[in-house]
Order: structure tokens, then sequence, then C-alpha cells
């Protein structure tokens, strides 16, 4: 077990002679302050030799004699000594300003397919973006500069240009990864590369770290640990954040055409609920209480309903304590919804709404192409169904809904015993509805491939949805399913105080037994419920996992900073 904040970089680990496994010298371990400290000492002791005259080569130390292992490698030394050399000489690696005119994209916009091969223009231009390619060759040296879109124009620097000293300070300063400004005319190259021939040339930001090689794809476990990284050197990342945030801006776009006003709940809660899930906890210094990270939004944007705002949504993070897997990650952005007068029907339609709109806005189209080269189709209309009739299809038996003391429906025993001999998992705390949904998982959940509203849930596992009007036993619940999985969930809301709070003492009765998903009672809710909220559709959808169906990625690809276990925890 290492200390708190401890670096472990010894993976084959330590032998009693002092070196590794693989018979190299053991790596010792430092707390993050001692090794921050130590790399402080390196860049002093680095810009010490440079400002004594020593060249770049004699001011590094490639094997790493004086500061160890951990200290920093041979590459960021070299980077460290030409950022000293640049202050040396009364250079600022890291000006406030280097003074842009125009953007890469506004150069290529003005220009593109309007100049013949080595034709020149008048027009002069200052554009600033990171060095992605170098070629440093007798007098004319060439330099692809990089937007952060992913937009590139050629840079030259010629020795005709800007004197012999600023060519050779050029060659000896920049590397690939710094961000670079550029100021001169507007040019094609005789092979006809849109160019700025560079009258004048500045680090905006010197890179210390290398970049990774650009010709290679990054693997996984560097895209997600470093997403920076991916966004330079991946067309796919990049697209992702954009296509994010316009998703966002259509949901955005399509509540307010429908007359939804958008708020703000709390994080942190004093009682968590809202959904079926295990909570994170924390702890409020100023009141000295534990407080719950946020698992829905539910309860207080249904307050909102009984104050009078009869269309809300909210786009919210949320934290759930679970699994992490390709759909599933612990902390998670959703969108909610809940409508006055409305029901899952309503709501539904609403849901599709908004799913079509974002393919449209996002993509421009209802078919989509996913990751895979494969298409899908958002478009016509969605099958529905039952989840106790396709069940008792799948079982080839009658699945009896539990309506209560006179209605029980198919009992408990007879549901585990089907469990058991289809090989289900089942949960330490069991009842009714919950063994109906992992039934029903078992046959469908992975295999509804095109949209489809699952419907009628059972009572037991829906706290908070009002019973089906006609059916005893199941709520006005529907789930819908994407390619397999679960994207978005709708209901008629419960809104009777005392329904409610008989499905809160149900829920807390099974949290006493050992069900780490199940609602707490929340008397303040149940107040406000009481106050009178009118009948309501609701809807709750993950933003990561509309991401997922829109593109086929995984939901760490679609979340721009995904949590990861850090490398040095063992």
């Amino acid at each position: 077990m290492c200390e708190k904040n401890e670096i472990v970089e010894n993976p084959v680990g330590d032998q009693a002679d002092g070196t590794q496994s693989d018979g190299q010298p053991a790596v010792p371990a430092m707390t993050t302050i001692e090794r921050a400290e130590m790399l402080l000492e390196q860049d002093a002791a680095i810009r010490a030799r440079v400002d004594g005259g020593a060249s770049l080569e004699e001011a590094i130390d490639p094997s790493n004699k004086e500061f160890g292992p951990l200290a920093h490698p041979e590459q960021v030394q070299m980077r460290v000594a030409k950022r000293a050399m640049m202050l040396r000489d009364g250079i600022n690696p890291y000006p406030v300003e280097v003074g842009v005119t125009h953007t890469i994209e506004q150069v290529r916009q003005a220009y593109d397919g309007r100049l013949e091969a080595g034709q020149e223009t008048e027009d002069v231009v200052g554009v600033a973006g990171r060095v992605l390619f170098l070629r440093n060759a007798g007098g004319l040296c060439f330099v692809q500069l990089s937007a952060g879109d992913g937009t590139t124009i050629q840079g030259m620097i010629s020795k005709k240009e800007i004197g012999a000293d600023s060519l050779k300070r050029f060659k000896q300063l920049v590397d690939l990864g710094d961000h670079l400004y550029l100021h001169g005319r507007v040019i094609a190259s005789k092979t006809g590369e849109l160019s700025v021939f560079a009258d004048e040339w500045r680090i905006a930001a010197k890179a210390l770290q290398p970049l990774p090689a650009l010709h290679k794809e990054l693997n996984d476990d560097t895209r997600t640990r470093k997403p920076y990284l991916g966004m330079i050197a991946d067309e796919r990342v990049r697209n992702m954040v954009r296509n994010r945030s316009k998703a966002v801006a259509s949901l955005r776009r399509t509540f307010d055409g429908h007359d939804f006003i958008e708020v703000e709940t709390p994080m942190l809660q004093t009682v968590h609920g809202g959904a079926a899930a295990r909570p994170f906890t924390t702890h409020m210094n100023a009141f000295d209480i534990d407080l719950y990270m946020r698992i829905a939004p539910e309860l207080f944007l249904k307050r909102c309903l009984v104050g009078g705002i009869d269309r809300v949504f909210e786009i919210n993070r949320d934290f759930r304590n679970e699994g992490v897997d390709a759909t599933h990650a612990p902390e998670f952005t959703m969108v909610e919804a809940y409508q006055a007068y409305g029901n899952y029907d309503t709501i539904g339609q609403l849901t599709k709404e908004l799913v079509q709109r974002t393919a449209m806005d996002v993509f421009g189209s209802l078919k989509v192409t996913l990751l895979d080269g494969t298409e899908y189709d958002f478009g016509g209309e969605w099958r529905t169904i039952s989840m106790y009739d396709s069940l008792s299809e799948a079982l080839g038996e009658q699945i009896v809904p539990n309506g209560g003391p006179d209605a029980p429906g198919t009992s408990v025993e007879h549901l585990g015993a089907i469990a058991d001999k289809l090989g289900v998992e089942r949960d330490d705390v069991e009842n009714h509805g919950k063994l109906v949904e992992h039934l029903w998982e078992h046959f469908y959940e992975d295999k509804l491939y095109e949209p489809v509203f699952v419907r009628d849930f059972p009572v037991e596992t829906s706290p908070l949805v009002k019973s089906h009007r006609s059916k005893p036993g199941v709520v006005e619940k529907w789930d819908l399913y994407v390619r397999g999985f679960e994207l978005a969930t709708g209901y008629s809301e419960l809104n009777d105080p005392v329904v409610q709070r008989e499905r809160f003492v149900a829920q807390a009765k099974d949290a006493l037994a050992g069900d780490a998903e199940a609602m707490d009672i929340d008397e303040d809710f149940l107040e406000a419920l009481g106050v009178g909220m009118p009948p309501a559709g609701g809807m709750g959808m993950g933003i990561d996992r509309l991401l997922i169906a829109l593109t086929g990625a995984t939901i760490r690809e679609t979340i721009t900073f995904p949590l990861v276990k850090p490398l040095n925890l063992q």
C-alpha cells in the first residue's frame, strides 16, 4: 500500500540488491512535492548553465546522472534549455500577444483555389498556430501551422527575407508542438501550397513536452488520460468535442421552441433521490453534515412544477457510484425535462423530436454514419412494445403484474426459479418488479437495435411514476432503446403525495434490507407535492449516451475529460 501522493514508477519491482528485475537500477519512490521540487532544481540547473554560456547540448544531462530516473527526459531537458536561452536573450517564451491579424481558417477561406502555383500577393497577414511539421534545410525552412480546429497552413521562412541570424535562431529554437506566429505575405509555393512567406516569426508559446508521433494512431490509454493530446493528434477527438457542443445547443433550441425554461438545481443534496442509484457522499464542514452528490435532478425540477413553472428542463452533471463500462461513467451529463399537463405519451413524442433534431443539427441527416462505417437511421416511426407482453412471449408463459393483495400476479418464488434456470443474476434484495426487469433484460436489453419504446414497467421499480390508468401493477413509464442500450426514460409523473409517501417507505425498507440503490424518504419533497403538482410528463436522457447513439463511440470517447484511475494508485 502506497502512502498518499506517492509516485511509484517501478513496474518491474525492486530486488534485494537494489536493482529492478530487469537488471536496471531501482527507481526510488517520491512524493509529488519531492518530485516537483526536484524538477524545479533541474530547470534551474539547466538555466544556470545556459546563462553561463553553455550550448544547448552542454546544458543538458541525457543520462540524468545528477537528478535520477524521475527527472526530465532528454527531449524535455532540451526544450527547457531553449526556454532558458530565450530568457537569457530577453525573449519572452510566453508573450501576452503576438499581433495576430487573421485566423488560419480566414486565410484559407480567402485564398484557397485562387492562387496558381508560384503566384504571390502583396497581402500581409499575421497568423499563429501549433507547429505540426518542420523541415529545416538550407536557406529555406518549411513549417506547418495548425489551428485548434485542425485547419492548417504552410509557413515559409527564407534566409533572404529574414536574414541569416534570424533563420539560425529559428532552426535552433523552434520545435514541433510550439505555438508559432508568422507575419508575411500570402503566396502559393512552387508546388501550389497556400503559404505565408514570413518576414517575421515569434514563438507564441514554447512547448516543453514533445508531441506524440502524429503519423501513428494514439492508443486508447493516452487518448483517455491525456485528451488534450487526442485533440491535437486525432481529428475524431476534435470532432467529438464540437459535435457534443452542437448536440447540447440543439437540445436547448428544441426546448426553447416548446417554451421550456432552463433552471439549475443543487448538486449537493441532503437526501439522495430521483433515481435508483448508489450515490457518492461528501462532507460539508460549514454545517458539519454529510451530503450526497446529485444522482438526478428530478425531485427539484418537480418542485418547479409545483411553483408554477409548467415547462422546465435542466442539462445537468450527475454522479453515480456504480460500475464503469462502455455506456456507464461515474460522472456524466443528463438532460431532464418536465411538462405540466403532459404524460408519458406526449413526453415520448418530445423525446423523439429532441433526438431527431439533434441528428439533423449535428450531422444534417436522420441517417448517421457510425465510427465502424455502418449507417443508423433515426427516421420513420419508432416501435413500442410492452415489457410484460414481450417477456411473456419470450418465456412462453404469461407473466402477470403484481396488482396488490387481491391480485398478487406471478410470484417472486416462480420468477426466481425462472431466473435461476436461465442463469440470470439476482439481487440481494428482490421483489417482483426487479425480477421481471432482470428477466426482460436477459432476453431483450442488447437486442433492440432499431429505436423502440419499451412501455409499462413494474410498480416496485418505479417509485416516482404514476400507476397505469388501466393496468393494475404497472406504471406509465417507458425506456427508449437505441442500438441495444437504454438512451432515455419517460414517465407520467406521480403527483399524489399519499401514494408517493407509500412508495418512499417501501424504498426505505429496501434500503434497510441492504439495497444500496433504493431511495430515502424526502419529506421536503412530499411537503411540496402536498402544495399541489399538476399532472405532468417527464423525461431524462444521457447526453453522453446520445453521442454514443449518434456516433458509435464509447462513453469515454464522448466525455471530453473522463475520470480514469491514476497510474500511481496500487
